[in-house]
C-alpha cells in the first residue's frame, strides 16, 4: 500500500468532511419537509394517554423554531452513520488488522444500542411517566387547566430519548474498557454494590424528579451492566 503524504491526508479528509457536510445540508432539508410527520409521532404518546389534549404555542415564532430545530435534528440523526463510516475509512488505514477487527464491532453496535435505547423511552417509559403527569395534574386541589408548551414537551421528550439511547452504551464502554485492558472483570464484579449505586444516582439526575422514570433507567442499566460482565474478558492476573 503506497504511503500518503501529509498533504493527501489533509486532502483526503477535506473530501470526507466535504462529503459529510453535503449530506447533513440535504438531509436537514428533507428534515423541513418532514418536521410536521416528526412533530406528530413525538407527540403521540403523549396524545394517547390525554387524547383531548392540546399544546400551547406561546410565541408566534413557535412553530418556525419547532420545525427548524426538528430539521437540524433530523439532519444530525441521518448524517451521524456517514460520519462515523468516513471517520472510519479515514482512521482504518493506520491500524493493524487486528485493530480493524476489534473496532468495527463497535461501531455497529452503538447506535443499534442507542436505536433500542430510545425505543424503549418512546415505547415503555413514555406511556407511564405521561399518564402518571396527566393523572397528577388532573387531580390538582385548585381549578387549572393542563396546557403544556409545545417547545418545552418536544425538549423534554427529544431529551429522554438521548439519555436513554446513551444509557444503553453502557455495555459497549464497558468491554472495550476491558478490552483495552483498562478494567478487569473480577474488579467490575468486586465493585458490584458500588456500580448500582452509581446506576441509581446517574438515574436520578438525569431523569426528571419521578420515581417511576429513575427506575425504569436504573434498572435497564442494571440489567446492562449485568450483561457486561458476560462479554468481559478474566484475566488471569490481576
Amino acid at each position: 500500500m503506497q504511503r500518503m503524504t501529509l498533504g493527501q491526508h489533509f486532502a483526503e479528509l477535506r473530501r470526507r468532511i466535504l462529503w459529510v457536510v453535503g449530506i447533513f445540508v440535504v438531509a436537514m432539508i428533507a428534515g423541513w419537509y418532514l418536521s410536521p410527520f416528526l412533530q406528530q409521532v413525538l407527540t403521540q404518546p403523549l396524545l394517547d394517554v390525554w387524547p383531548d389534549g392540546e399544546l400551547l404555542y406561546s410565541g408566534l415564532a413557535d412553530g418556525l423554531m419547532i420545525r427548524f430545530s426538528l430539521s437540524v435534528l433530523f439532519g444530525l440523526f441521518i448524517t451521524t452513520p456517514f460520519a462515523v463510516w468516513h471517520l472510519w475509512a479515514f482512521v482504518a488505514p493506520g491500524l493493524h488488522r487486528n485493530e480493524q477487527r476489534a473496532v468495527w464491532p463497535f461501531l455497529v453496535l452503538a447506535p443499534v444500542l442507542f436505536l433500542i435505547g430510545a425505543a424503549f423511552a418512546f415505547y415503555i417509559l413514555f406511556p407511564f411517566v405521561f399518564g402518571f403527569f396527566i393523572e397528577l395534574n388532573n387531580e390538582a386541589p385548585v381549578p387549572s387547566v393542563l396546557m403544556p408548551v409545545a417547545t418545552d414537551y418536544l425538549a423534554f421528550a427529544i431529551g429522554m430519548l438521548k439519555i436513554f439511547g446513551l444509557a444503553f452504551q453502557l455495555p459497549l464502554v464497558l468491554v472495550l474498557l476491558n478490552r483495552v485492558g483498562i478494567l478487569s472483570r473480577a474488579r467490575c464484579v468486586k465493585m458490584r454494590r458500588y456500580a448500582i449505586v452509581l446506576i441509581v444516582v446517574v438515574a436520578a439526575i438525569l431523569t426528571p424528579p419521578d420515581v417511576i422514570s429513575q427506575i425504569m433507567l436504573a434498572v435497564p442499566m442494571w440489567a446492562l451492566f449485568e450483561i457486561s460482565l458476560l462479554f468481559m474478558r478474566d484475566e488471569k492476573t490481576e
